[in-house]
């Protein structure tokens, strides 16, 4: 005869239905493709904005070597002084080097830095300019580069000290004011006596077509130069000052 079950009910082993855990199963289905969205999103987040800083870094780099330069620029008179060329066909001869065909800008700066171990002063020959890519293979586009000229009284064509600025670029546009217009060419060894009132750079970076969706804006910047406008007349009468000074 069986013996009746006088065990409590809350002592009974439970154990969870099928039901029951089907649906666990799938609320942690649901919570785990939740937090796989949040996280892609978040690494495809950081992937876009680490390839922003990569590609703003050598760009800022670049704006920050032409603004110094522009802002130290040495006008067409003086010993040491120089010509300041943008677009023109005899930049960077004394280096020996050729205008590029993407334009350049050729001028003398007072952007040097003076040192014990160099004989050299403060004014320098700064040539910017495009170059065919070191690597072509890694490269998709041109060569940003300075070109340095210190020793300015050499009698032979001295090899310039060329640093990279930018790499993958696809075209680098210079412009000068004139104080009405933006001008593309400007040589104050061929009709201007003077230097502009400011210069325009834009950067167009070379990307590649099969991969971006389009083409990114360029990069631009605006340098104002402080110069002093002098002409013929103004020339000679300060030499006649300078000799009536003189006399007396």
């Amino acid at each position: 005869m069986a013996r009746p079950n006088n065990t409590p009910a809350w002592s009974r082993p439970c154990a969870f239905t099928l039901v029951e855990v089907l649906l666990a199963l799938a609320i942690c289905a649901i919570v785990l493709v939740a937090i796989n969205a949040v996280f892609a999103t978040a690494v495809r987040l950081r992937d876009r904005t680490s390839a922003n800083v990569d590609q703003s870094l050598p760009v800022n780099f670049a704006f920050e070597k032409i603004r110094g330069d522009l802002k130290s620029v040495v006008g067409p008179f003086g010993f040491l002084a120089g010509d300041f060329k943008c677009d023109a066909q005899t930049m960077g001869a004394s280096m020996g080097l050729s205008a590029s065909s993407g334009g350049g800008l050729d001028f003398f700066a007072s952007s040097g830095v003076i040192g014990d171990e160099a004989p050299w002063g403060d004014i320098q020959e700064v040539y910017y300019q495009l170059m065919p890519a070191t690597d072509r293979r890694k490269s998709l586009g041109l060569d940003f580069v300075r070109c340095v000229n210190r020793n300015l009284l050499a009698t032979t064509t001295v090899t310039p000290d060329t640093q990279l600025l930018m790499s993958d670029v696809e075209r680098v546009d210079f412009e000068c004011f004139d104080g009405i217009q933006w001008r593309t060419t400007w040589d104050t060894s061929s009709g201007d006596t003077n230097l502009p009132t400011a210069v325009r750079i834009r950067i167009e970076p070379a990307v590649d077509r099969t991969i971006a969706a389009s083409k990114p804006e360029p990069y631009e910047l605006i340098v104002p130069l402080i110069t002093q406008t002098r002409t013929t007349n103004s020339l000679q009468g300060a030499s006649s000052a300078q000799g009536a000074s003189g006399g007396q």
